[in-house]
């Protein structure tokens, strides 16, 4: 199985990604990686008391974060291809728990010229799906992502 890991390198641009990336302070620094023979973005994590909602739940706005980051990395990853979530769609199974180990997966579900449909699921740690999701993005074009990431070295190198 040949499992890569993703960071804020592996795609068209470099974020502060508060998700994913491991230099955000005040993000969740979840790593994910990419699963080439299944086409599949994984992540395991564990949500802290911060992270509530209501008392030993997860803030359900947590889980969507953490599904539509992998749905997006899964384009990154699987189409090299950089893009905006346009519309989501999330079901919450069951409820997650401060505490408790999760796994997250996505992958690409659909694909059109300017548009990929994705899928994304949380499960525990007996396997059971606790919230799953699709969700729509509108792939940007080449240029736009250029423009993009030479705004973020502008912002990084003031010189430049």
């Amino acid at each position: 199985m040949a499992v890569r890991r993703l960071d804020e390198h592996s795609g068209p641009l470099e974020t502060h990604c508060f998700v994913c990336s491991p230099i955000n302070e005040h993000g969740l620094r979840i790593p994910f990686s990419y699963d080439d023979e299944r086409a599949e973005v994984l992540a395991s994590f564990t949500f802290a008391q911060r992270h509530s909602g209501a008392p030993t739940y997860v803030h359900g706005g947590l889980s969507l974060a953490v599904l539509n980051e992998a749905m997006a990395w899964a384009v990154v990853a699987g189409a090299r291809r950089f893009a905006v979530t346009v519309d989501t769609t999330a079901r919450f199974v069951r409820p997650l728990r401060i505490g408790a180990d999760y796994r997250v997966r996505a992958r690409i579900a659909t694909t059109a010229p300017d548009r990929l449909g994705t899928t994304g699921t949380i499960v525990d740690g007996a396997d059971r799906v606790c919230v799953e999701a699709t969700a729509e993005f509108r792939v940007l074009s080449e240029s736009t992502a250029s423009r993009l990431s030479a705004r973020v070295a502008t912002r990084r190198d003031p010189s430049a």
